[in-house]
């Protein structure tokens, strides 16, 4: 139990990043999501995390793009999202269909 929180629950030491966090960032780096390019639905990239990377639930990954999207969140934004990612007052993010 204790080798799951360490491996999986608790951030790395080296970038402060969960595996989630680094399997989202690397399938939307596989996609082409560039600064310079159009975005791209939520869910395409949900459904490239699970399929690919991350056989888990579709809200645990989506969940985690919402947070690296809010600029409320973490430190510094990771993800640059177009849509409605919820707000600090606790109005939860619109559904992946809807964002970018």
């Amino acid at each position: 139990a204790m080798s799951v929180i360490v491996g999986r629950a608790l951030p790395d030491v080296r970038d402060g990043l969960k595996p989630v966090h680094r399997r989202v960032l690397f399938a939307m780096n596989v996609l082409g999501n560039d600064w310079n390019k159009p975005y791209k639905k939520s869910a395409r990239v949900v459904g490239d995390v699970i399929g690919k990377y991350h056989p888990h639930g579709d809200s645990a990954v989506y969940d985690t793009i919402v947070r690296m999207a809010q600029p409320f969140s973490l430190r510094y934004m990771l993800v640059d999202g177009q849509g409605n990612f919820g707000s600090i007052d606790g109005d939860s993010a619109a559904a992946m269909r809807y964002t970018e």
